[in-house]
């Protein structure tokens, strides 16, 4: 990630030389290992988003401000292209404002067909049932102590964590509203993404956006 991010500025290197020169700093990361996760019997196979805003997948994140006061954030992610969608931060969210803001998320980029979440009270709640039903949305609610059954969401916080709310210092809540929106504008428009082909979540997003516009311009014969 570190060589694309490099290319990227313009600068002409290859892995190796980035690998050497950050193992000699002493920055390199070193790789978490995965615990394997066996499919139990009878568990229903996770749904896999074939094309953009097929699947969102949302949940909470937790931190604080400077003076120790709590933060909770809503994340949602398209889990095809993992570009962010949007973060909600406030010092607490309720299921009516769960549903506020996916409504917002629906007016630039329209409903999907699929959201995934785990079994929190303000996921489950009649609340949000009610919203999905009303925009056509299917519910698909992971099994209560399987968070790697929603594995984007929980990647991404991984990388929210490690890469915006370890670095900063939030002195009120304007201040982590503001800086957390920047981070999120860097991860999808600057970040490369691995499992992208270390294209950004918008340049992935855009490739299909142009296909699909494509597929539907009437043909010279129409």
């Amino acid at each position: 990630m570190i060589t694309e991010l490099l290319r990227a500025e313009s600068w002409k290197v290859n892995r190796k030389r980035v690998q050497r020169v950050r193992r000699r700093e002493g920055l390199q990361v070193i790789g978490k290992a995965h615990k394997t996760k066996r499919k139990l019997t009878g568990q229903v196979e996770r749904r896999q988003a074939q094309k953009p805003n097929e699947v969102w997948s949302y949940d909470f994140v937790h931190d604080q401000l400077e003076n120790g006061a709590g933060l909770k954030m809503l994340t949602v992610l398209d889990e095809f292209t993992r570009q962010c969608l949007g973060i909600l931060v406030e010092r607490s969210i309720t299921a009516g404002e769960v549903t506020r803001f996916l409504d917002l998320l629906v007016l630039k980029r329209g409903a999907p067909e699929h959201v995934r979440s785990d079994n929190g009270p303000e996921f489950v709640a009649q609340t949000v049932k009610s919203w999905a039903e009303e925009q056509a949305i299917q519910i698909h609610y992971i099994t209560p102590g399987s968070p790697w059954e929603n594995p984007h969401v929980e990647s991404f916080h991984g990388k929210f964590r490690d890469e915006c709310l370890n670095r900063e210092v939030f002195g009120n809540l304007l201040e982590a509203k503001v800086l957390i929106e920047q981070w999120r504008e860097q991860y999808n428009n600057k970040r490369p993404h691995s499992s992208l082909g270390y294209q950004t979540p918008r340049e992935f997003g855009r490739q299909f956006s142009s296909k699909l516009r494509v597929a539907t311009l009437p043909s010279a014969s129409s």
